[in-house]
């Protein structure tokens, strides 16, 4: 189980998708250019098969901002979005109203 405290520790915020590129060495990831306001990151994200590029490119995500780096096939990956998935699908976590990137989920 984790602690309230180990929770505290992640920072969520929303971004805002900028750019949408296939992954070089992986058929179902994407690369995306994530706007934070002050700042942009590049994530890799394994959703390729629940979302075309035009459905993804402008809309807005929650991302783990401080996770550590890792490499993903190749490709640094500097956070992570959040997604819900069931059996069959798979849907980004998006805020119900637009918020301006780099907000602070709560």
């Amino acid at each position: 189980m984790a602690t309230i405290d180990d929770f505290r520790k992640l920072e969520f915020r929303i971004a805002q998708i900028k750019e949408v590129n296939d992954h070089p060495n992986a058929d179902k990831l994407l690369v995306l250019i994530l706007d934070l306001g002050d700042r942009q990151k590049q994530v890799v994200a394994g959703i390729k098969n629940f979302y075309s590029k035009e459905e993804l490119l402008g809309r807005q995500v929650v991302l783990i901002d401080n996770l550590d780096p890792v490499i993903l096939r190749g490709v640094e990956s500097q956070g992570m979005i959040l997604a819900g998935s069931d059996e069959s699908l798979l849907a980004v976590i998006s805020p119900d109203k637009r918020l301006k990137p780099g907000s602070i989920v709560k």
